[in-house]
């Protein structure tokens, strides 16, 4: 399909100032991003969007995430992040099926797309049902199977892995990429860490880690190994891969400068580490060393929604705070870490991320005519400090379509709110007396 979006705002090729004009879109491409009429002779759109008073932005990338976590959002609030994965969410996770995970994943690409993400790196369980999910619902999705080399099921998430990039690599019309998702270096021993570098290697695919969120995981690394997370990994080999590092709250100088020699990119997830206590991180120190740093809510049991806006909002306000700078990360800078660098950290960069001739058509366009988005100074900065994802009006993923007038067009929504509401009970629920 062919489609037109005239006279709205937009930020051409993310640059920092607001043009007017129109948006043509052909099948899933960008065509024309620019002053009005100027779409190539003889183009003809299928159908024409009306763009006043709204501006067009890329779709928001969300790099890192455990979407079915939908199923535990509320269910273990105020805890550390130890006594809440230890005690409370993984117990309830080991009960998941995998048509849990479907359900909730749907639920956590609603919630996602309808407030302004286009693409969200998951890493989790029961990943075919995630892919189902992302198949059904028109988003794009960079997925790894979380894995953990210690426990009941070492070799089930090295086997898992290898399924789902062999089946799925490429899967949705070129909307699915598939990396590997070592979970942690405190769960991750170098010999099995070994194993999921070879694995890498085979298949040619980035890794998802989760690297220096606490400082108690810092210490258990330091007591044994006797070098930090970063180090850790460095040393084995790890950054050789394009490699996706969730949170990076702990980190030395030399840490920083291990990240940024390695190529390795940072989700940086604001929200989930002030709600666990587990710290800020050096977003400003790591943009200025070159680190990609893009944006990431975590899973909805640690945030607890998946906007996006308030995501960026909370990135640069915590960066003014903890650096006494009141320009530590400006508002356009933040824009960037959700839309062109969370491309980057996810190896989409040239594919989306931007308004630019030639890249995917991932769009949204926020309506405007909203009490906290007047007067109109300055469009970039009401984004991220005014804007809410319920400001969404439509939403574009590969040129197709996939919500208009704040309304989902791929899923039954009422069905999918019913069948979590149901599942998040049976899995909650306390064990009868006898079977305790």
């Amino acid at each position: 399909m062919n489609i037109l979006i005239k006279d709205c705002y937009m930020l051409p090729d993310n640059q920092d100032q607001v043009d007017r004009g129109d948006i043509a879109i052909d099948g899933d491409r960008l065509l024309q991003v620019g002053a009005a009429g100027q779409a190539p002779a003889g183009w003809q759109p299928d159908r024409v969007i009306d763009g006043s008073n709204h501006l067009c932005l890329p779709g928001l990338i969300n790099c890192h995430t455990h979407a079915a976590m939908t199923l535990l959002r509320g269910y273990a609030d105020d805890l550390p992040l130890m006594e809440w994965l230890e005690k409370k969410i993984w117990p309830v996770e080991d009960k998941f099926t995998g048509e849990d995970v479907y359900w909730a994943t749907l639920l956590a690409i609603i919630e996602m797309v309808k407030s302004g993400t286009t693409t969200f790196s998951d890493q989790y369980i029961f990943m075919e049902e995630v892919v189902r999910a992302v198949s059904q619902t028109g988003v794009r999705a960079v997925l790894a199977r979380g894995m953990r080399g210690v426990g009941h099921f070492v070799e089930r998430g090295l086997e898992e892995s290898r399924s789902l990039i062999e089946r799925w690599q490429g899967g949705a019309g070129g909307r699915i990429t598939v990396w590997l998702g070592p979970h942690a270096p405190y769960t991750c021993p170098p010999a099995y860490l070994e194993r999921v570098l070879q694995l890498a290697a085979e298949y040619r695919v980035g890794i998802h880690i989760h690297v220096a969120e606490t400082a108690g995981e810092v210490e258990q690394i330091k007591n044994q190994y006797g070098k930090t997370p970063v180090r850790y990994l460095q040393d084995l080999g790890v950054f050789r891969f394009p490699v996706l590092a969730a949170h990076c709250v702990h980190l030395t100088e030399e840490d920083i400068g291990l990240l940024a020699e390695g190529g390795v990119a940072v989700a940086h997830n604001p929200e989930s580490n002030m709600k666990l206590a587990s710290g800020a991180a050096p977003v400003a120190a790591m943009r200025r060393a070159g680190i990609t740093v893009g944006l990431g809510t975590d899973g909805a049991a640690s945030n607890n929604n998946l906007d996006m806006f308030e995501e960026m909002r909370s990135a640069a306000l915590l960066q003014k705070l903890v650096n006494r700078d009141a320009m530590a990360l400006p508002a356009f800078e933040a824009l960037m870490m959700a839309t062109r660098e969370g491309a980057r950290a996810l190896g989409l960069e040239g594919e989306t991320g931007v308004l630019k001739p030639g890249y995917k058509a991932d769009l949204i366009l926020i309506d405007l005519n909203q009490a906290h988005l007047c007067p109109r100074h300055k469009l970039v900065s009401h984004m991220v400090y005014s804007a809410r994802g319920s400001d969404v009006d439509t939403v574009i993923i590969d040129g197709r379509p996939v919500v208009e007038n704040r309304r989902l067009l791929t899923v039954d929504e009422e069905l999918v709110r019913k069948e979590v509401e149901s599942r998040a009970e049976r899995l909650t629920a306390p064990l009868p007396r006898g079977r305790r």
